[in-house]
C-alpha cells in the first residue's frame, strides 16, 4: 500500500488530495483540503503573478507539506493549471515556490492537463457502456472549457474552448449594468460557441450522456435529485438549474447549503452547465464526482503499475486521428495499407531502431493523418497537415507527442531540417525519434504510391544489412520500386539498414 499526495492550483483554489493505493483495491481519498485562492485574477489582469499571490502561494504549500509529512506520503505530485502557462513571470514563480515550499510543482500543457482530468472519469466502470450509447465528457474550469465526444465507444472529437468562468467573469466585468439580466448576458456570451460546436459535432451523432467535470456540479446535483447525486434526467436537471435562474448568489448559496457565501463564479458554472446540457440535447446527466487530482492519483497508480486501466486510452488516439482524418476527406484505403505496412516495418526494426510501444502509437498516429492536408491545399499539403496537427487536441497526446506526429508527418514529404533548426520546437530524443518515423513513413508510402493497394502477404525481417520487405504482387510494380529506391537513401542514413523489395510474381 501507498500513500500518494495530489496538489493543484487552479485559477481560483489550491487543493491537497491524499489517497490510499493498494493493488487489486479501488483508490480511496482519506482527505480533502481545500483553499481558496484566485491565482487566476493575477493572470488574466496583470499578465503576472505579483508578490502578495506568490506569498500566500508559498504559505498554503508549507501547509500541505506539513500535511503530506503528517500521512507520511510516499509520493505526490504537484500541478498548476494553465494560470501559470499564461504569465510572464512563470519560471521565476515556480522557482521561487520551490525554494520556500520543497514542492516542485509541473505546469502541463493544456492536452496533458485535460487528459490527466480525463483519466480519473475513464477509470469508472460505468464509463465505457456509457460512451458506447453516445457520450460526452465536459470539464469546465477557470480558464477554459473543454468537450470530447464519444459515439459507439470511439473518440468523435476534442474541443478546447475559451469558456472557463473567470474569463468570462472578466470580459464581464468590463461591461456596465451587467447586474442586470446577468445570466442572459453570460449566456450571449457562450451561445456562439456552443451553436458552432453543435452544428460541426453533433449533426451525425446523438448523445445519450453528458459527463460533467467541474465545480459545483455535485452541489448542483443534489438539489435535482436527493435520492441519486450522480445520474439524473436532462429535462429535470435542466428545469431545476432554470428555477435558480430566479434567484441571486447568496440565495442559491442558502438553498444549496454551500460554504462559499458570494461566489461570484456560482451563478457562471450554473449557466455553463444548463446550456450544455440543453444544447447536446443529451438523454441523462452524469457527475461522477472526480477532477483533475483524482486523475493524477490513478495516473500516478497506472505508472507504478498498481492498477490496470480497463479502458483503452491507445484506441481514444487512433479513433480522434480517424475521425480527424474523415474530416479533411483524406481517410482511405491508402491511409488504411500504409498504417498496416508502417506498423509491420516497425516490428521488423524493433533491434535496430530502439523504440518502443509509445512511438509505434505515434507512428501509426502519424500515417493516419499524413495526407490530411491536403484538403486544405494540395500543392502545400504537408505544411497544411503539420498545422491541422497542432492545432488539433488529440486527447491522450501531449504536446510534445502531437509535435513529433506533426513534424514526422511534415518530413515524410520534405527533408528533415539539421537539429538546430528544430531546436526551440524538439529537444534531441525527440529529433531523434522524428527522424526514425518519418523514414519509416517515407518508405512505407513509397510502396503504395499509386494508392492501389498492389501488394499482398507483406513480410518484413533484417537479413544481415537489409530490411527486406517481401511481397507477392500480380500488378506491374515498376513506380513503386523506382521510388521505393529514392527513399531507401534517408532510411539507410538514420537506421545503417538498406531497405529492398524481394517480389513474388503471381500470375492468374
Amino acid at each position: 500500500m501507498k500513500i500518494f499526495a495530489a496538489i493543484y492550483i487552479g485559477s481560483y483554489e489550491v487543493s491537497l488530495k491524499i489517497f490510499e493505493l493498494a493493488a487489486r483495491k479501488p483508490i480511496r481519498e482519506i482527505d480533502h483540503v481545500r483553499a481558496r485562492v484566485e491565482s487566476g485574477r493575477d493572470s488574466y489582469q496583470k499578465g503576472y503573478i505579483g508578490y502578495e499571490l506568490l506569498k500566500e502561494l508559498g504559505n498554503i504549500l508549507s501547509e500541505y507539506k506539513k500535511i503530506m509529512d503528517g500521512y507520511r506520503a510516499d509520493a505526490y505530485t504537484a500541478y498548476a493549471s494553465g494560470v501559470f502557462r499564461d504569465v510572464k513571470n512563470e519560471l521565476f514563480v515556480l522557482d521561487q515556490l520551490y525554494i520556500r515550499t520543497g514542492i516542485r510543482i509541473q505546469v502541463p500543457s493544456n492536452s496533458e492537463h485535460r487528459f490527466i482530468g480525463y483519466k480519473s472519469v475513464a477509470f469508472r466502470e460505468e464509463f465505457d457502456e456509457m460512451t458506447k450509447q453516445g457520450a460526452a465528457v465536459v470539464d469546465i474550469g477557470g480558464g477554459n472549457m473543454q468537450v470530447t465526444l464519444f459515439s459507439e465507444g470511439k473518440v468523435v472529437t476534442t474541443q478546447h474552448m475559451v469558456l472557463g468562468t473567470i474569463r468570462l467573469r472578466e470580459q464581464l466585468a468590463g461591461i456596465k449594468n451587467v447586474v442586470s439580466h446577468y445570466e442572459g448576458q453570460i449566456e450571449e456570451l457562450v451561445n456562439k460557441d456552443l451553436e458552432v460546436f453543435k452544428s460541426l459535432y453533433l449533426k451525425d451523432h446523438k448523445m445519450k450522456y453528458i459527463i460533467f467535470m467541474g465545480d459545483y456540479i455535485m452541489d448542483l446535483m443534489k438539489k435535482v435529485e436527493k435520492k441519486s447525486n450522480k445520474i439524473v434526467s436532462s429535462e429535470k436537471f435542466i428545469k431545476a438549474m432554470r428555477k435558480l435562474y430566479k434567484k441571486n448568489a447568496e440565495q442559491i448559496t442558502l438553498e444549496l447549503d454551500l460554504s462559499n457565501e458570494n461566489d461570484p463564479l456560482l451563478i457562471l458554472y450554473i449557466v455553463l452547465y444548463t446550456r450544455i446540457a440543453e444544447e447536446l440535447n443529451a438523454e441523462e446527466i452524469w457527475a461522477p464526482g472526480v477532477n483533475v487530482s483524482d486523475g493524477m492519483a490513478y495516473d500516478y497508480a497506472e505508472r507504478h503499475r498498481i492498477i490496470r486501466p480497463m479502458h483503452n486510452f491507445d484506441e481514444d488516439i487512433l479513433s480522434a486521428a480517424k475521425e480527424l482524418s474523415k474530416r479533411y476527406e483524406s481517410f482511405s484505403p491508402h491511409i488504411d495499407a500504409l498504417t498496416k505496412m508502417s506498423a509491420l516495418v516497425f516490428d521488423a526494426m524493433k533491434k535496430v531502431h530502439g523504440m518502443g510501444k509509445r512511438e509505434r502509437l505515434l507512428l501509426q498516429t502519424a500515417a493516419i493523418l499524413h495526407d490530411c492536408g491536403k484538403y486544405v491545399s494540395l500543392a502545400h499539403g504537408p505544411e497544411c497537415a503539420y498545422h491541422i496537427i497542432m492545432e488539433s487536441e488529440i486527447i491522450g497526446l501531449s504536446h510534445l507527442e502531437r509535435e513529433i506526429v506533426a513534424c514526422a508527418v511534415l518530413y515524410n514529404t520534405y527533408p528533415l531540417e539539421d537539429y538546430e533548426e528544430l531546436a526551440d520546437k524538439l529537444d534531441q530524443e525527440s529529433y531523434m525519434t522524428v527522424a526514425k518515423l518519418s523514414a519509416i513513413l517515407r518508405v512505407s508510402n513509397a510502396m503504395d504510391r499509386s494508392h492501389k493497394q498492389k501488394f499482398k502477404n507483406v513480410k518484413a525481417a533484417i537479413r544481415g544489412k537489409e530490411l527486406v520487405i517481401t511481397i507477392e504482387t500480380v500488378d506491374n510494380i515498376i513506380l513503386e520500386k523506382g521510388l521505393f529506391s529514392v527513399k531507401a537513401e534517408f532510411f539507410e542514413r538514420v537506421f545503417g539498414i538498406k531497405p529492398v523489395i524481394r517480389e513474388k510474381r503471381i500470375y492468374n
